[in-house]
């Protein structure tokens, strides 16, 4: 398959599997003669398990990380685990800011009319009388 194909079936830029083939996500794809890449059905499973990694969402660094302890082999099962783990617990951290961050703007939104309006207007009386 040719990149603009593995780039459409997997809803993936070519830049960006370039990129994670240079970066070593994925083996070095086979080129033909004329140096076009062509990518066979493993270097497709590749992709879809970096997919499905990054739409858990495993930041890349740890998912490089995730891959050359991978193909070290069984020996590195604990440390891929704890690689998820950390993962998981950085996600569980950026949902607790997000959350956060939530609800002050709903607290915002619900104190609007009594609060910020008035707020919004003495600071414009402010800039008018500066100016």
């Amino acid at each position: 398959m040719k990149i603009s194909e593995v780039s459409k079936k997997y809803g993936i830029s070519e830049d960006t599997l370039r990129y994670y083939e240079r970066i070593g996500l994925i083996p070095k794809v086979n080129r033909n003669k004329s140096g076009i890449r062509e990518y066979t059905e493993e270097d497709c499973r590749w992709i879809e398990f970096i997919k499905c990694m990054r739409e858990a969402g495993v930041q890349i660094e740890a998912l490089v990380k995730y891959v050359k302890l991978f193909q070290k082999g069984d020996e590195t099962i604990e440390e891929r685990k704890k690689i998820l783990i950390e993962q998981r617990e950085q996600l569980v951290s950026r949902i607790k800011d997000i959350q956060r961050a939530l609800d002050k703007l709903n607290l915002k939104i619900e104190a609007y009319e009594t609060l910020i309006i008035p707020a919004e207007k003495k600071l414009n009386k402010e800039k008018k009388i500066k100016t």
